[in-house]
């Protein structure tokens, strides 16, 4: 009696994130002009959504291309949205009961935005005992990592379009092309790290072990962080050491952060993006550590 052959699932298209990269671009693209030449403000919604979910979107469906076809495409899309989703709910209620400005408030957000993404990592994959590894955790956590970062850059455009002066859609797009360019070096990035260590200690029944590792990493990433979110401030501080005149330093200790005057803007300008590029590539080669550790990264499709 013949069988009937069992189909395989269908393979993902090599090269399918370049595609949708150009793609959402030019998209967008289309979509900022269409808004700016009618000024609907019905279109800003998309705008917002295509902005924020493009870069994100990208890098997930390139790690899943490259090292995490074997996981799935659900649980790397309930990671992206569920733990994403979670994440700033997460974040935005301790925020607003343990955080007030001071010094010290960028360690503190740091803290909990890595705390919470690990959370929602973790409830993602409660029922997946067998997902273990630091690939594994490099590709999941990367995974909540650019949900958070996407549903959080769309607030900020958000926040950005809308003033009391009506809609800036200047702002909206600025915001979204810093934000865009930034976004694989921030969340995605952290999360991946700290994910990568909590499942590489995680045990054969699916519990996770808080082992010594899992708490460095996790303290590392938010310090990185929390360096990451300071550095217009550190940066304004470094040049107030090394000038004589032109800001107060006195505000520093009453918590406050002055400009630079136009003849220190430039020196501003080289700390602060000479910082955050010091901070990615820390975490970068962090994370290239990491995956040379697990025999399973180069076998991977």
């Amino acid at each position: 009696m013949p069988t009937t052959p069992v189909s395989s699932p269908p393979e993902v298209t090599p090269g399918l994130w370049k595609r949708c990269l150009w793609g959402g671009l030019a998209l967008w693209l289309l979509t900022a002009v269409v808004t700016y030449a009618t000024k609907n403000t019905t279109l800003l919604p998309t705008l917002i959504l295509l902005g924020s979910f493009l870069v994100p979107a990208v890098f997930v469906m390139w790690a899943y291309e490259r090292h995490g076809r074997d996981l799935g495409v659900g649980v790397i899309l309930g990671c992206f949205v569920t733990g994403g989703i979670l994440g700033v709910l997460g974040a935005s209620v301790m925020e607003y009961y343990l955080l007030h400005p001071s010094l010290w408030m960028f360690v503190g957000v740091g803290l909990i935005e890595e705390a919470v993404k690990l959370a929602a990592l973790m409830w993602a994959v409660r029922r997946r005992p067998r997902l273990h590894g630091i690939r594994t955790g490099l590709v999941l956590g990367a995974a909540v990592g650019f949900g958070f970062a996407a549903f959080e850059s769309a607030g900020y455009a958000f926040n950005a379009a809308v003033t009391t002066k009506g809609i800036d859609l200047r702002a909206l797009l600025e915001t979204e092309l810093l934000r865009g360019v930034l976004a694989p070096f921030g969340h995605g990035l952290w999360t991946a790290i700290a994910g990568a260590v909590l499942f590489a200690f995680r045990r054969p029944d699916g519990r996770f072990r808080f082992a010594g590792p899992v708490i460095g990493a996790y303290l590392g990433v938010s310090l990185l962080h929390a360096l990451w979110d300071s550095m217009h401030g550190i940066a304004i501080w470094l040049v107030a050491r090394l000038t004589t005149s032109g800001l107060d330093r006195s505000l520093f200790a009453q918590g406050y952060i002055p400009d630079p005057t136009d003849q220190q803007k430039h020196l501003f300008t080289l700390f602060s993006v000479g910082g955050l590029v010091l901070i990615s590539l820390i975490g970068i080669q962090w994370l290239r550590s990491l995956a040379r550790r697990d025999s399973t990264w180069k076998s991977t499709p």
